[in-house]
């Protein structure tokens, strides 16, 4: 995945956690109005605090966004670092073959083993309107110390920095 240098400078730890991450949840609102999600791989996150992926033009989740105004979350998760991200935003399909040339790799063809000029190959763009992440900032080990000695002494849990970022 590529991520590049953010504009708005309260992205820039989104950018460093999400290039970490990579995979995302992306949750959008079917026909019911449920909330649905379903994993999807980040292929960049531009200068303007963009992410794009890779679709299928045909994937339920296209007609979901233009039907409910565009919004989406994407969801990206690290337990293991005890590191979240959660970006709402606007989403548009766009049949751009200039950026999917751009942003084409190998690990995406088993979704797409035509390549990049599947016909079916369409792009979602995200646009960030706002973020928010937690780090924790600590080992497993340190962690586990502070949860046992917030029990203990009956303070609260210290879990390491949130911040809300609007773009």
């Amino acid at each position: 995945m590529e991520t590049q240098q953010q504009k708005n400078a309260g992205l820039e730890k989104i950018k460093d956690m999400v290039d970490d991450i990579r995979i995302a949840m992306m949750t959008t609102q079917d026909e019911q109005g449920n909330l649905v999600s379903r994993p999807m791989a980040c292929m960049q996150m531009d200068a303007d605090g963009t992410l794009w992926f890779f679709t299928k033009k045909s994937s339920p989740k296209v007609a979901q966004v233009e039907q409910h105004d565009d919004k989406v979350n994407l969801s990206f998760a690290d337990a293991g670092d005890s590191d979240f991200v959660s970006i709402s935003g606007s989403a548009q399909e766009l049949d751009d073959r200039a950026k999917i040339d751009e942003l084409w790799s190998d690990m995406a063809k088993p979704w797409f083993p035509n390549g990049k000029d599947d016909p079916e190959l369409t792009l979602l763009k995200v646009h960030t309107e706002l973020a928010e992440y937690w780090d924790s900032n600590d080992s497993r080990l340190v962690r586990l110390f502070e949860m046992a000695r917030a029990a203990v002494t009956g303070d609260t849990y210290k879990e390491g920095e949130n911040v809300k970022v609007t773009n």
